[in-house]
């Protein structure tokens, strides 16, 4: 009841009362001191069998089939479905778990990578008095805490700026982002604080600054969303978990009693999705882990099922990091269509989300163009006018399934919400459903606690708070400084493998061949601008990275971070994976084209692609259409209204300037739009129209020839007209 009465009180902060921050003085001692982490060290005790080397795939597969019987089957290989396996081991539960794809392939590799209590929630709450959102934030909040601790390699505090364009809104702002650090109590990352406009558009120069009053900056956490969820799978396998990746659960497994007529569900008939080998999996308890698919296990269970989840679709995107300052994100709390817009800097990089819109399940999501292009609105609406946001700058997109809970019984949808549910059939089968990725390991908790009672099993108490996660035990700040002076590492690549592997990292580094230059001493890059290693490619195979896609999804966050970057990476990565686990040619070509479906559909690349085959009007004027045929003659010199690799080499080699043909074919293959093999005079005015308007903004064909044309042109007669400085 004090919850409430306090709850009640703050009620009035949402018309902008602030003087009732300061009398609630109380209920910020009471907060901190009620909601302290119940931070639990793993006990001495704790059993790691694999603390040196992870069981292979074909060992895991084998454990799996000659296991007479597990107390627990997890199904379900996301964050929720590995905390579950993680905490089932961890309590002395001989546990499985299986995955259809790979680990965290769904929603959990998908979302905006913030770990946070949820602001727009604790709105909510205090605007509706709603306290199951109230406490929903409040746990968010502790877990957030308890993740920050438990992987420190993966996860760090992120200040989020929130600007202000009203005097009026200010208070009112600032008032609920104060009760967002009351409710985290003792687990509050850093105090919010309130800038004024200098002071803002210092931190955030990008902002744009007509009518801007001030910001508010508070803090919540970031994390590399995949890396985390294969660190919670990683560490439960070490504790004994036996864990499978691409093994998809055929039907549910049941045993009738001869005396009641009811059946239970006792396991599952599994298949190997590599090799299409089936065989059964015993247990006394299966948990239904499986996201957006939920419903679809269930009805393996029971055809008659309401349906429980209402999938919702959330789209992202990926531009240059120059649109934001390195360690500051930025959100748009009132966007068109209600929904709150993250704008944050993540690798290097920046990401922008997310939409809400009902969609269908499926394990292939793909980014729409209108979502694509609704953020690029929307961030242009609070970034400066100096700032072009161009449609061509959106280097990855991708869209995430959200399995939002809903109440089959209610007649409307106001019950959707990101809390969860835990539910046990008639069968004995036990659904976690629902959740946000940061509270996934209370979510798991709970599963357990309510699996262990309703099947009778025998275990111990939770020990996943203050558990460290796989590589976090042995980091610090500075460990990859002892990369760079044991290995002989770039600096970024050491960065880069530190926060990534954490105290894995020198197992990534032993594997680091050699380069034969000065510097660096190891560690060949993938591709040039981004500081992954081919060694990780050999060391994600031991992470039980199967496919192409794993690398350049998961292991890496390549295809979530530039598309044409990770096409471009491909080729090695498939030739390191097929001498590595011996695959044929038509494996390898196989591998190659769906890495490259993945990334042309999954990712975005087919959106960025449909820039230029869907502008058949050209909008250049006379003299600019005049000056671009000039450049395409310059390589077209026989006048044929197309040129070739064969042409643009000729003119590379009148510069000195070395292309290999591979890479030459790629460049032209950008911009040949009907895929004949050459590039016609009509699909290059294309190309520059496209780049006028911002829709292509790095297409290396334009910049090749343009700078070719410079090149030559400065080889001719100095005309009087640039003489005495003139440009």
């Amino acid at each position: 009841m004090a919850f409430r009465r306090a709850l009640k009180q703050t009620a009035i902060i949402g018309g902008g009362t602030v003087a009732t921050i300061y009398g609630l003085s109380q209920l910020v001692e009471y907060r901190k001191t009620q909601a302290r982490l119940a931070h639990v060290a793993a006990e001495a005790d704790l059993k790691v069998p694999y603390a040196s080397e992870l069981p292979t795939r074909q060992a895991q597969l084998a454990s799996l089939r000659n296991t007479q019987e597990f107390d627990v089957l997890v199904v379900g290989g996301g964050a929720t479905g590995a905390g579950c396996a993680l905490e089932a081991v961890t309590r002395n539960l001989k546990t499985a778990l299986v995955e259809r794809s790979d680990f965290s392939s769904g929603t959990s590799s998908r979302s905006t990578k913030l770990i946070h209590g949820g602001v727009r929630y604790l709105q909510k709450a205090i605007m509706q008095l709603d306290y199951e959102q109230y406490m929903m934030v409040k746990e968010a909040l502790r877990e957030r805490a308890n993740l920050l601790d438990i992987a420190p390699h993966l996860s760090a505090p992120l200040p989020i700026m929130l600007p202000v364009y009203k005097w009026w809104q200010l208070p009112y702002y600032w008032a609920g982002i104060k009760m967002y650090d009351v409710v985290a109590g003792s687990q509050c990352l850093k105090s919010s604080y309130v800038l004024g406009k200098t002071k803002a558009l210092e931190l955030f120069p990008m902002l744009k600054k007509d009518k801007l009053v001030g910001a508010i900056v508070y803090y919540d956490g970031q994390h590399n969303d995949a890396r985390m969820n294969l660190a919670i799978a990683l560490t439960a396998a070490r504790h004994g978990a036996t864990i499978s990746n691409y093994t998809e659960v055929v039907r549910l497994l049941k045993t009738g009693n001869p005396e009641t007529g009811e059946e239970k569900v006792d396991g599952a008939r599994c298949r190997d999705v590599i090799t299409g080998e089936e065989f059964d999996v015993r247990a006394k308890c299966v948990i239904n882990a499986t996201g957006p698919f939920t419903d679809s296990l269930r009805k393996m269970d029971n055809q008659k099922m309401d349906n429980i989840c209402q999938p919702s679709a959330g789209v992202h995107i990926v531009i240059p990091g120059y649109y934001s300052p390195d360690n500051m994100g930025l959100l748009d709390p009132a966007t068109s269509d209600g929904r709150v817009i993250f704008f944050l800097p993540w690798e290097k990089m920046t990401i922008a989300g997310t939409t809400d819109s009902p969609t269908s399940v499926t394990a292939h999501p793909i980014p729409r163009e209108e979502d694509i292009n609704f953020i690029l609105r929307e961030v242009r609406n609070y970034l400066s006018p100096d700032v072009e946001v161009r449609r061509g700058d959106v280097l990855a997109a991708w869209s995430g399934i959200r399995p939002l809970v809903t109440d089959p019984n209610s007649k409307d949808t106001q019950s959707i919400c990101r809390n969860h549910i835990v539910n046990i059939s008639d069968s004995g089968l036990v659904t976690i459903a629902g959740g946000k990725w940061t509270t996934y390991r209370s979510m798991a908790e709970e599963t357990l606690d309510a699996a262990i009672k309703a099947h009778g099993l025998t275990a111990g108490p939770s020990k996943t708070v203050g558990l460290k996660l796989e590589g976090g035990k042995d980091w610090t700040p500075t460990l990859y400084i002892r990369l760079v002076q044991d290995y002989g590492l770039e600096n970024e690549v050491a960065q880069h493998l530190a926060s990534t592997y954490g105290g894995k990292a020198f197992d990534v580094a032993k594997m680091a061949r050699v380069t034969g230059k000065r510097w660096p001493i190891v560690g060949k890059r993938l591709v040039s601008e981004f500081p992954y290693i081919e060694s990780e490619v050999q060391y994600a195979i031991k992470e039980y990275a199967c496919t192409a896609i794993d690398i350049i999804a998961r292991r890496t966050r390549l295809g979530f971070l530039n598309v044409q970057a990770a096409d471009e990476a491909l080729p090695r990565i498939v030739e390191i994976m097929g001498n590595q686990l011996g695959w044929s040619q038509e494996r390898r070509t196989a591998e190659l084209e769906a890495a490259k479906k993945f990334l042309y559909l999954e990712m975005g690349y087919r959106s960025r692609s449909e820039q230029l085959t869907k502008m058949s009007e050209i909008t250049l004027d006379y003299q600019e259409v005049v000056r671009y045929k000039k450049r395409f003659h310059k390589f077209d010199k026989e006048r044929k209204g197309f040129i070739t690799t064969v042409d643009v080499q000729c003119v590379l080699n009148n510069i000195n300037v070395q292309i290999d043909e591979n890479t030459l074919h790629e460049i032209l293959n950008e911009v040949d739009l009907n895929k004949n093999g050459q590039v016609e005079i009509d699909e290059f005015l294309q190309l520059m129209s496209a780049v006028k308007k911002g829709q292509v903004s790095d297409s290396r064909l334009a910049i090749l020839m343009k700078t070719a044309e410079e090149s030559l042109d400065m080889r001719g007669p100095v005309t009087v007209d640039r003489s005495g400085g003139g440009i």
